[in-house]
């Protein structure tokens, strides 16, 4: 009894001595904040969660949205015992382990287990295919996590045995929630001191939707102010801890939608300087890299398009440089796609061409594909009369020759109208030439 009651304190105080992120865990779905698209009535995260549905899960997000604790309350749900792995630091063999104590665990008393792996898409294939056995065989539940898109990350025949569920990052009303609820509870800063509007703010808008920066940025910011016998966290408090400044920029009001905004107009303007301002703005006050990064990618299309083709290569590479190196390096990645499509030739003839087409699908106009360009490659589509008459280009020494592609109804519809700028200067030259011979003029 004695040694039990030892081990009981020192477990109390690992957990009085552990991060705040880790003491306002959730130990229940009610606590859950977010994810309400997995979390609903019969949804399939909540049927795991409540012992419902014994199905492996891979869960993919963004940090600090709750993969972690959601694993813990799935092996929480019917007294299953819970392993955890991190690909960082274990190996098939560590695997095979957990595995063959599972498999004992579950024929010697019927305990079943609950194996955790943290950045799944770290582990090799080899490591992935060693899993495959016992989550077929479901001698463990796994519940795998990832901030990769498991669908070029992990194994296909390790995705067939589970299901795929996305998980998003927390908005500001989730934020704040957790905020709240780690100054005021026991397990949190149990009201010790206040968090002033202002400083509740700044911290919101730091935490880029995840839950473990803000709760680690409280913490900091909790110890500093206690340090100094203040009653408070102010916002020069929490400026001073994590070393950046409140910037005017509301992340779900107007400032939010006027900054994007403004930035995006000025790439379309050619003012690089008032774009990369802009663009700072948005980095200093803990905008999500990738929304800015997606914009970039779109823009790149839409507003200089075959002006100059490299730019969507440019804004691609920077979305790919933020998802792989983070922040505050991947900046660097934003700053220079900003300067190519700032700098770039202007042009919208893409997005035009696209509106213009879809709103022909959109009318009904379109008619059937031409028989010659059907599929010919399946018994019985030479008797339907598919793929025959077809010329191929490549015959021709210009590789090019006069053929209907589009449907009837559309033949001599142009959509794709180049400009005369930059790279799209030798497109209006060589597109006339090439409707002239594709339609026999």
């Amino acid at each position: 009894m004695f040694g039990a009651e030892v081990e009981e304190r020192a477990g109390e105080r690992l957990a009085e001595n552990a991060p705040l992120a880790v003491r306002m865990r959730p130990r229940s779905l009610d606590e859950v904040v977010g994810q309400d698209h997995l979390l609903g009535p019969g949804a399939p995260l909540r049927r795991l969660v409540e012992g419902a549905a014994p199905a492996s899960v891979l869960l993919h997000g963004p940090p600090g949205t709750g993969k972690t604790t959601l694993a813990n309350l799935v092996s929480q749900a019917t007294g299953r015992r819970f392993v955890a792995l991190s690909a960082l630091s274990s190996g098939v063999k560590e695997v095979r382990g957990v595995i063959e104590e599972a498999r004992r665990r579950l024929g010697r008393s019927g305990e079943s287990t609950v194996l955790f792996i943290d950045e799944v898409h770290r582990f090799s294939k080899t490591q992935q295919d060693a899993l495959l056995g016992a989550v077929e065989d479901r001698i463990v539940l796994l519940v795998a996590a990832t901030t990769e898109n498991p669908f070029f990350s992990v194994v296909a025949p390790l995705l067939s045995r589970s299901l795929v569920l996305q998980l998003r990052s927390l908005t500001e009303d989730d934020v704040r929630v957790l905020v709240r609820r780690a100054v005021a509870e026991e397990r949190g800063l149990d009201g010790a001191l206040r968090l002033d509007p202002d400083a509740e703010d700044h911290l919101v808008a730091l935490a880029g939707g995840d839950a473990r920066r803000v709760l680690t940025a409280l913490e900091a910011a909790a110890e500093s102010a206690g340090s100094t016998g203040a009653e408070a966290i102010d916002l020069a408090t929490v400026e001073a801890t994590v070393d950046r400044a409140a910037v005017l920029y509301d992340r779900g009001g107007d400032q939010h939608y006027d900054v994007i905004s403004a930035f995006i107009k000025s790439i379309r303007g050619s003012d690089v300087d008032a774009a990369l301002h802009y663009l700072a703005r948005m980095v200093e006050a803990g905008e999500d890299p990738r929304f800015i990064a997606r914009r970039l990618v779109v823009h790149a299309s839409e507003d200089v398009g075959m002006a100059d083709p490299t730019a969507l290569q440019t804004a691609v590479a920077a979305a790919q440089a933020v998802q792989l190196i983070g922040m505050p390096e991947g900046r660097l990645a934003l700053a220079q796609a900003t300067v190519h499509l700032a700098t770039a030739p202007k042009s919208n003839a893409v997005i035009t061409a696209i509106d213009e087409a879809a709103g022909d699908v959109r009318a009904g106009r379109g008619g059937p594909v031409p028989p010659h360009l059907r599929d010919g490659h399946y018994a019985g589509a030479a008797k339907l009369g598919n793929a025959q008459g077809y010329r191929y280009p490549h015959d021709k020494p210009e590789g090019v020759l006069a053929q209907q592609y589009p449907p009837a109804e559309l033949v001599g519809r142009d959509y794709y109208r180049p400009t005369g700028r930059g790279a799209e200067r030798t497109l209006g030259e060589r597109v006339p030439k090439l409707r002239d011979i594709i339609r026999g003029s």
